[in-house]
């Protein structure tokens, strides 16, 4: 997300939540938040129509870019009453995922107790339709019977 879009957010100016990014570098590791190339912000500014007087005011450098981390740590350090929000919003968040997700573990436990269970009942049931199915089969197409012993002959054997 660029910095103007999530200033806009918070409810602060682009300018002031830049320099609490300056100021706060060991806040904002690469993965949180980079500066694009100026061959990247040429080719936003083409793509998208901003000019050089982008958001209301003249843009002195290229924007920041913030990952959802980023923007996250920066309603931590931001003092605006938005952001503010946005920062108790977040943590509310994540203790409803954390609460769902402990839910989810108990379940999935649940469902695999049961899976190993009826995996029992099923190997001793697939042995009883097979040897079912194994004298249906028998029924249907009974073994050859053995072949009867030669007859003895009768009369003169040299």
């Amino acid at each position: 997300m660029l910095d103007s879009d999530l200033a806009r957010i918070y409810g602060t100016p682009t300018g002031a939540l830049n320099r609490v990014v300056r100021r706060n570098r060991e806040r904002f590791p690469a993965d949180f938040v980079f500066q694009i190339s100026p061959t990247e912000w040429k080719n936003l500014k083409c793509q998208i129509g901003i000019s050089s007087f982008a958001h209301g005011g003249r843009r002195r450098g290229r924007p920041y870019v913030f990952t959802e981390h980023g923007a996250i740590m920066a309603a931590n350090v931001l003092n605006s009453p938005r952001a503010v929000q946005m920062s108790v919003f977040v943590v509310r968040a994540f203790l409803k995922m954390r609460a769902l997700l402990g839910d989810k573990r108990g379940l999935a436990q649940k469902l695999a107790s049961l899976e190993k269970e009826l995996k029992k009942r099923l190997d001793v049931h697939e042995a009883v339709i097979v040897t079912i199915l194994q004298r249906v089969m028998d029924i249907i197409d009974p073994p050859a019977l053995p072949a009867p012993p030669p007859k003895p002959r009768i009369g003169f054997n040299p």
